[in-house]
């Protein structure tokens, strides 16, 4: 089955490209994964105040995740794969990306002006070649209409 990755934050750009890939996920009979991630916090003194600094920011990601995944549903009438990590997160896509070997599609959103965001700018950048799935960049000026007639 193939698998469409999508890294899941708070921008728009995140559901833009969520949208994407489950409307590719449709329509070739593919599956969504949908990633979160938490960053490691700097340490703080007291192991219990950055334990209870992680949980909070691990349920905010959870909590993220289960609303666009909740969309997703209501929309497509699939379940994607929810995962939440924590870490760098270069290094935790890599080694998500590693371990998922039906993946099809690494699914990024650009902001719809300015940057295009870290993630992109990583991925796109001098190592893309090493990738082991496509990459693909969706433009965040894009409206939900434009996203169903290309996807």
């Amino acid at each position: 089955m193939r698998v469409y990755l999508v890294i899941m934050d708070e921008t728009s750009e995140a559901l833009t490209a969520l949208r994407f890939a489950s409307r590719r996920a449709q329509h070739t009979g593919g599956q969504v994964h949908i990633l979160a991630l938490v960053p490691k916090q700097d340490f703080v003194a007291w192991g219990g105040v950055q334990a209870t600094i992680e949980d909070e920011a691990r349920s905010r990601a959870e909590a993220l995740v289960a609303n666009a995944a909740g969309t997703l549903f209501d929309e497509m009438g699939q379940r994607p794969v929810i995962t939440v990590r924590m870490g760098d997160a270069t290094k935790e896509i890599r080694r998500y990306m590693l371990e998922c070997p039906d993946l099809a599609m690494l699914v990024l959103g650009a902001a719809a002006s300015g940057a295009p965001g870290p993630l992109i700018t990583h991925f796109a950048g001098p190592d893309a070649g090493a990738l082991p799935c496509p990459l693909t960049i969706v433009p965040g000026g894009l409206t939900d209409a434009d996203i169903d007639r290309m996807s």
